[in-house]
């Protein structure tokens, strides 16, 4: 932030000094600018690794009066998820792989949809994994459509469950307020 606030100010004081750089002609009441304003140049941002996950982002802004230039990187998760798998497959932990992998939802549902369901709460796998994501299907990565599908099933179970509860309510009330008894007791499920 102080860098930023450093350049503004910077950046401002450049302007304000070739703007005052004007000749005056005696004899002719004209002002003459020897200079213009110089332009914010976008700095050059450079990622020399290509083993590093990140990409280079730079722009600038310039008015008559004010401008201002910056430059950012910004790290790719999705690069480092992968590079991290293979570095845990090559060292022969594959559920570990598969599982940093399977934190992508494009990877969760592809593994759900092709019945190897992603590893879960301290190496669970297969069905085990599969009864878990089922469990909870909260935990999925979020942006799965599996997941959307999942909850909307688990919802519809909810609301037909509910709604069996009051229908045997009601049922109950009735054989309750009529007296229909079995044996001499009254008629409970």
């Amino acid at each position: 932030m102080k860098n930023i606030v450093f350049l503004v100010f910077f950046s401002i004081l450049i302007i304000f000094s070739y703007s005052i750089q004007a000749d005056t002609n005696s004899t002719v009441s004209s002002t003459v600018v020897t200079s213009t304003p110089s332009t914010a140049n976008a700095p050059s941002v450079v990622v020399n690794n290509s083993d590093v996950c990140k990409t280079a982002a730079s722009g600038s802004v310039q008015t008559q009066i004010f401008g201002i230039a910056s430059g950012v990187t910004i790290t790719d998760e999705n690069c480092e998820r992968i590079k991290l798998s293979r570095q845990l497959y090559a060292m022969g932990m594959k559920v570990a792989a598969v599982t940093l992998v399977s934190q992508d939802p494009r990877v969760w549902d592809a593994l759900y949809e092709a019945g190897t369901f992603a590893p879960v709460d301290g190496g669970k796998i297969g069905n085990e994994a599969k009864e878990f994501w089922l469990a909870n299907p909260e935990l999925i990565p979020d942006g799965s459509k599996v997941k959307e599908r999942i909850l909307k099933e688990k919802k519809i179970t909810e609301i037909k469950e509910s709604n069996n509860d009051f229908q045997k309510f009601i049922f109950y009330g009735m054989a309750l307020y009529t007296g229909v008894t079995v044996f001499g007791v009254p008629f409970i499920f």
